[in-house]
């Protein structure tokens, strides 16, 4: 074990085992996730070691050896939820986790399972989820074409209606098809060499002819018998990308494939045997569990930003604290650990990693308890319905792009070998890079998230708030009524930078303010909706980046207080929030100066207040990161060893390199030419080409 990692844990002013437990859940299901983990670890199928030096293709084919591996393991050991359904059992997500390497499956549990549980009527589903149990069928969700992508309105795929007189199948047909190039799907994972199903979003035609939008088709795509391509359908792999490269994100052009009438996704709408198009007359239950279900896919998203961001955290905060640079007074080579500049990038993030973590937590059990309020039929209204959409939206958009630029900045932080790949980091970061885009870009969810608050501030400004006070949003109201009235927020001249309670009303201040801005703007401009629209969308870029930083610190300061920790931990979890609050005020220091709710003693405070936070933290770092208890298989990081070893594992880790396996490198073979055979030796003055 490294001295200085050892130094460093013994300061530590908390129980680690303790908060491991309480971001685990419980004492019971750390013990399970650790006898899991182990499982894993010692099956030599899921060894990572040799991963940065294999070829895209290997990585990609022995990515499916270890999926096929663990559902074999999982039938084996019990492991199968309810019905026989693994992907549902509560052991999955950890086990997935545990084997430290993306698989190209993943699209059918995430997207293409969920699609026909919300979208297909309990006949489709009681044909087709039990083929995606038994793994005969293996989907994924085709929406994105070359030349379209969140304009869904725009897509050109066509699902067309054949009826049987007219050559098609009994009691009809759809033909799908891709009439240009721009209408090749593009982009799904899973869909280039794994999936022989897809999900595909086209544009229903009915038997009139008449373009009844876009709607959801089962399109087989490879025999389930052999896997070769069925007639008509042209797929592959779209090519090396920047990471996540054992995923096969595929390209699939349709030529006139024939598929059943009924695979069309039938529980909104249908299309009987002539061609007759009709929308289902469906409860506003379950229209809103559909619409809910879709949503879980954006909330495991912003769950999954903070244990990502983690992994950088604790990789770029061990290694700073056995990497060594630059002298004391006393001559003592100090750990970068100790530089102000090194503590500010780590700590912040590891503020964030934590704050990610309440709110991640926070959004799916909203997302659950909505869910079963409608099963049980309770009432959820729209207005509920469609905050949760702005509140997912948000944070998706914020933590997203926050744990991105983070962990980029974290592989920084270390240097030169941040950039080796056995660092660990490059891998990090390049597979990490599709979330800012995928499920909504980042920078057009913001208009989703404005058209919902936008609708708050006109309630407040009516007086009619009331359908909100189950919702987010509902917390801006205080801060939109005093600003709508004509009144100033100010913050405490005497405030102490410790009080959370004034950081809270700082950041809800900013939200409301930034919200009344946007709406001022378009309501002054209403005459040219469009030309408003499009100027204000800066500032909603801005608004909805301060409403994900509000309700991430709230939900941050309300996990504290619910929370059963003891009082160590609870304080040092405080000292973060602090910093988390203080970081992002000083990153954001215009907003508040520019309305006056913040004056210039108020910056040098949160700056002060800031350096005193990073002294705070410092002797609780390196506990921070071992509290999120990422072992060193999953972490695969020669950097963010926990023994602190760092200088032998890179060592190893070079030396396992394939170029290094013979004492001659192979390109010697042209180099003897010059060494050699002397082909570059001078021999003297010749005429210039």
């Amino acid at each position: 074990m490294n001295a200085d990692l050892q130094k460093e844990r013994a300061q530590a002013t908390f129980s680690v085992e303790a908060m491991t437990h309480f971001l685990d859940g419980g004492a019971s299901k750390t013990a399970r996730r650790r006898a899991l983990e182990a499982l894993i670890a010692a099956d030599p199928i899921f060894n990572n070691d040799d991963n940065p030096y294999m070829h895209r293709t290997e990585r990609h084919v022995r990515a499916v050896q270890k999926f096929v591996h663990l559902i074999r393991l999982c039938r084996a050991w019990g492991i199968h939820g309810k019905d026989g359904e693994i992907v549902l059992d509560d052991d999955f997500p950890t086990l997935l986790a545990a084997v430290a390497d993306d698989f190209p499956t993943s699209l059918h549990w995430v997207m293409f399972v969920p699609n026909l549980m919300s979208l297909c009527d309990e006949e489709q589903q009681q044909e087709w989820l039990p083929l995606c149990r038994d793994w005969k069928m293996i989907g994924c969700y085709a929406q994105t074409e070359l030349g379209h992508g969140s304009n869904v309105r725009a897509l050109e795929t066509t699902a067309t209606f054949q009826s049987e007189s007219e050559g098609g199948m009994p009691g009809g047909s759809w033909i799908i098809h891709s009439p240009t190039i721009t209408s090749a799907k593009f982009w799904p994972g899973t869909l280039g060499r794994t999936a022989n199903h897809a999900m595909v979003i086209a544009r229903l035609v009915d038997g009139q002819g008449i373009d009844r939008g876009i709607h959801n088709f089962l399109v087989p795509l490879r025999s389930m018998e052999d896997h070769s391509l069925l007639k008509g359908v042209e797929t592959g792999d779209i090519g090396p990308k920047i990471g996540y490269n054992t995923m096969d994100n595929g390209y699939c052009r349709f030529d006139h494939v024939q598929i059943p009438r009924r695979n069309m996704a039938m529980r909104f709408a249908s299309v009987d045997e002539t061609g007759h198009y009709t929308k289902k007359q469906v409860s506003e239950a379950t229209s809103k569990i559909a619409y809910i279900t879709m949503m879980q896919v954006r909330a495991y998203i912003v769950n999954e930003a903070g244990k990502h961001l983690a992994q950088a955290c604790t990789i770029a905060t061990r290694y700073s604290a056995v990497r060594r640079q630059g002298y004391s007074s006393a001559g003592e080579e100090l750990p970068i650990l100790e530089y102000k500049q090194q503590q500010y990038r780590l700590f912040s993030m590891i503020a964030c990693s934590y704050g990610f973590f309440f709110t991640g937590k926070q959004l799916l059990h909203h997302l659950q308890d909505i869910q079963q309020k409608l099963v049980h039929h309770q009432s959820v209204t729209k207005q509920i319905v469609a905050d949760l959409h702005a509140s997912s939206s948000a944070l998706k958009s914020f933590t997203t792009m926050i744990a991105a630029n983070g962990m980029e900045d974290l592989r920084k932080a270390c240097g030169g070998h941040g950039f080796l790949q056995s660092s660990g980091l490059p891998e990090l970061v390049t597979t990490y890079l599709q979330n800012p885009t995928v499920e909504g870009d980042n920078h057009m969810l913001p208009q989703q998230v404005l058209k919902v608050l936008l609708k708050v501030v006109q309630a407040v400004s009516e007086g009619n708030v009331a359908a909100y006070a189950a919702c987010d949003a509902y917390d801006l109201v205080p801060s939109l009524q005093v600003l709508l009235s004509g009144e100033k927020e100010t913050c405490p001249a005497s405030w102490h930078v410790d009080d959370l309670d004034v950081h809270y009303h700082a950041f809800r201040h900013r939200a409301a303010a930034l919200l009344i801005r946007v709406a001022g703007h378009l309501q002054e401009h209403s005459d040219q909706m469009e030309q408003a629209w499009n100027d204000a969308l800066l500032d909603m870029a801005k608004a909805s980046a301060a409403y994900a930083q509000f309700l991430l610190l709230r939900n941050f300061l309300q996990g504290i207080e619910s929370s059963s920790l003891g009082p160590a931990e609870t304080a040092v979890l405080k000292d973060l929030s602090r910093l988390f609050a203080l970081y992002w005020m000083e990153q954001n220091m215009g907003d508040w100066l520019e309305d006056g709710y913040f004056t210039a003693e108020h910056v040098q405070q949160i700056r002060t207040g800031v350096l005193q936070l990073l002294g705070k933290i410092r002797p609780n770092a390196v506990a921070l990161v071992d509290a999120r208890d990422i072992s060193d298989f999953r972490l695969k990081s020669a950097l963010g060893r926990y023994d602190g070893n760092v200088y032998p594992a890179i060592m190893e880790a070079a030396r396992r390199d394939p170029l290094n396996q013979h004492d001659i490198g192979p390109g010697y073979e042209h180099l003897k030419k010059l060494i050699v055979d002397g082909v570059g030796a001078y021999r003297g003055p010749t005429s210039r080409l």
